[in-house]
């Protein structure tokens, strides 16, 4: 049995502890939007701009096919200015499943017990940088009709980490990570519909980061060895996904956006960082999905 089943009461309780760390927002977000836009912002002008110019692509002259459920219609007559998210207004929240992914970073990783169990093997030489990037870490598949307009995500990192110096001088021990979330579904296989972000097909998905990236910094004077655990959550602003993104940020027409939410949905964990002059790095990532 994966031991994502332990995360279930924990991930209840949304907390915030950090020993010693700082989020370097600015350039971990910068870095998030290059490799996919996050929809859990709200859209810029760039993004709108880029997304009309997706939609001016040539499309082939083919018959869709009708839609089977269309975005229901507000609850209650509230606006964008008022609200912003006028399509999930009032609804009530549906929860959607719960995931989770096991990475460690270490010397001599062991053969993994479990199938969301991952290991990267620490660079031999003293004081080297190791990169890890495990995707499709853990995934969650939502059947037709899942949600309505939105899809959200509880992110519930548990890390433990241990920092070492085995120089004869003062050095930073570094650690950081970043997950990122890959969105399949039918509506994207559609060859005349380019992703903005890349400029070529969907090919059947597409990526969105997460605003859920850390970066931890520890000084450490020669010889010292230190140990850190650190537990928080972070959860959805915009959502990771909705219907007013597909639109916006994506180029989808409205016909579209439907489809999509009308269809079967899999959404992807990716998590990707770097360790220096650490000696063992534990991550624990659940990840929730609700929609409306």
């Amino acid at each position: 049995m994966q031991r994502k089943h332990v995360l279930a009461l924990g991930l209840a309780v949304a907390a915030t502890v950090s020993i010693a760390a700082f989020a370097q927002k600015g350039t971990l977000l910068r870095d998030e939007l290059v490799r996919g836009r996050s929809a859990d912002i709200v859209a810029t002008p760039k993004q709108r701009l880029l997304s009309q110019r997706a939609g001016t692509v040539a499309k082939p002259a083919a018959r869709r096919v009708p839609v089977t459920a269309r975005l229901a219609s507000p609850l209650y007559p509230v606006t964008e200015d008022e609200v912003y998210d006028v399509d999930s207004f009032g609804r009530n929240v549906r929860w959607l499943g719960l995931t989770s992914a096991f990475i460690n970073v270490q010397s001599g990783c062991p053969k993994p017990t479990t199938p969301d169990e991952y290991c990267q093997e620490l660079n031999a030489t003293p004081g080297a940088s190791t990169s890890f990037t495990f995707s499709d870490a853990a995934r969650i598949k939502l059947p037709k009709y899942a949600s309505n307009s939105l899809l959200c995500y509880w992110f519930s990192p548990v890390l433990n980490v241990t920092y070492s110096n085995v120089t004869a001088s003062r050095v930073i021990g570094r650690f950081r990570y970043s997950p990122t979330l890959t969105i399949e579904s039918p509506v994207l296989s559609d060859p005349a519909l380019i992703d903005p972000t890349t400029g070529v097909p969907f090919g059947g998905q597409l990526l969105t980061s997460m605003t859920s990236s850390e970066s931890f910094q520890e000084s450490l004077e020669p010889g010292v060895t230190l140990s850190e655990r650190s537990r928080d959550s972070t959860v959805c602003m915009a959502g990771f996904l909705s219907h007013k993104a597909l639109i916006q940020n994506y180029g989808l027409t409205p016909a579209q956006a439907d489809d999509f939410f009308a269809g079967p949905i899999t959404v992807r964990l990716n998590v990707s960082g770097s360790v220096q002059h650490v000696s063992n790095a534990s991550m624990v990532f659940g990840l929730r999905v609700v929609g409306d």
